[in-house]
């Protein structure tokens, strides 16, 4: 299974990224963090934080272990770039291009595990209603139609006091609408 992380319009220019993060490709998740927490780089701390979020959304969503986790691919890509000018001589202007980055990464599982969700499903369904959550249900099933029965004996002329006011008054008092 592939779990995906992205990081979007960071402002370093996608090269540089790709000096710091291109041997990555193939590394254990651990290992990477590792070379990540080490690196001299300017771009190494939001990898290092893609690289948590992914680990993150592996775990969370999908229930796989950190230690079973490798990074099948690191894409940098250019993102958006923003242009500046500088006064020069002679009343010109030079360009300066602030360039940013878009980071993915994608992970895999070393080995394939069986997945603690289908377990838990079947679990699910195997379980029983315990009976005072049946009974609650009748109970609520009783207040419902007793409501409805108390609703529909009310007169037009007759307000109800305090919290047994009716949901047309309610209504018409937050309203103004009759």
């Amino acid at each position: 299974m592939e779990i995906k992380a992205q990081l979007k319009h960071i402002r370093i220019s996608a090269r540089k990224i790709r000096l710091a993060v291109g041997f990555l490709k193939g590394y254990d998740v651990t290992e990477a963090l590792h070379q990540l927490e080490f690196s001299k780089k300017g771009c190494a701390p939001p990898v290092i934080k893609l690289l948590k979020s992914a680990i993150a959304n592996a775990s969370n969503n999908h229930e796989i272990e950190k230690n079973n986790l490798y990074i099948k691919e690191i894409l940098v890509d250019e993102g958006t770039t923003l242009k500046r000018f500088q006064p020069r001589a002679f009343g010109r202007a030079g360009t300066i291009r602030k360039r940013s980055a878009h980071i993915t990464v994608v992970l895999t599982e070393k080995k394939v595990s069986k997945k603690k969700s289908a377990k838990k499903k079947e679990e699910a369904k195997d379980t029983v209603v315990p009976k005072e959550i049946a009974d609650y249900k009748d109970i609520v099933k009783e207040a419902v139609t007793k409501n409805k029965a108390g609703f529909q004996e009310i007169k037009k002329d007759e307000k109800p006091i305090g919290k047994f006011q009716s949901i047309k008054d309610k209504f018409i008092r937050r309203t103004g609408k009759k």
